[in-house]
């Protein structure tokens, strides 16, 4: 529904070309995992229109973010026992980073339009199993892609990554959730710039949509690359079905594998 690019939903306002749309809607389709939590009011208003969950049944990730640019992430065992804050424990709703996940979100997804519209069942189904097997025949392409990193640990300015790292057999050291104008202090980049030098890290990397301040002090400070990656979050080129899915999925990986070469 949200047709501009974004980083981050939860700093999203509902306009009211939003609200006729939901008003006007017969069916709708939730990504689930809670990234939604910011519209229950919302649908709360058209609860009698049917909805499909994508993330049913989907085992979730904790979120890895750093609001405080401060953490220790070599003392991350040590730090499970300390006195949890509010976000410590919350679910990362960005489950389509994952091409495992997305498989079962298709299939919750065909579920559900069967479910609504009975007379197209075997189409839903038939288009289901297409997009996953295209799923399965490009995601060992992009494990292959990404075997011989020179470095398979990450740093990231924004939280939604979790997901791809799982996937890819990567590790993510920081994931700092930066907002304008809460931008890292001094110290806070002189740490992340001593953790890069201790883990040997060739690239950062933002969010296409998000903000990059913190990444360019720190590119100034020691020279270490700064790339975008893409959430796959608001507008789109048009490009229809699974293909653009994967389109972005394979631009993330590209990105990563030029940076790490």
């Amino acid at each position: 529904m949200i047709d501009q690019p974004i980083s981050c939903l939860h700093d999203y306002t509902l306009s009211v070309k939003d609200m006729k749309t939901l008003e006007r809607a017969d069916l709708i389709i939730l990504s689930g995992a809670g990234l939604e939590e910011t519209m229950e009011d919302a649908l709360d208003t058209v609860s009698d229109t049917p909805q499909i969950d994508c993330a049913q049944g989907i085992a979730l990730l904790e979120s890895s973010h750093d609001h405080d640019h401060g953490h220790d992430h070599d003392d991350h065992e040590d730090a499970d026992h300390d006195e949890p804050s509010d976000h410590d424990h919350e679910s990362d709703p960005h489950i389509w980073l994952d091409p495992n996940r997305v498989e079962q979100m298709l299939d919750n997804l065909a579920a559900g339009l069967r479910r609504f519209d009975p007379t197209h069942a075997a189409l839903y189904e038939t288009n289901c199993r297409l997009a996953q097997e295209q799923l399965k025949t490009a995601y060992p392409q992009m494990q292959a892609a990404l075997q011989n990193l020179a470095c398979r640990d990450l740093i990231t300015f924004h939280d939604g990554f979790t997901y791809f790292a799982e996937a890819f057999d990567l590790d993510i050291l920081r994931a700092i959730e930066e907002e304008a104008g809460s931008e890292a202090s001094a110290k806070d980049v002189m740490e992340i710039v001593e953790e890069i030098d201790h883990h040997q890290i060739p690239a950062i990397f933002t969010e296409v949509n998000g903000s990059d301040a913190t990444a360019q002090m720190i590119h100034r400070e020691c020279g270490v690359t700064v790339r975008p990656l893409t959430l796959m979050m608001g507008a789109t080129d048009g490009t229809p079905g699974i293909a653009l899915y994967l389109d972005l999925l394979w631009s993330d990986v590209n990105t990563l594998r030029e940076a790490y070469a």
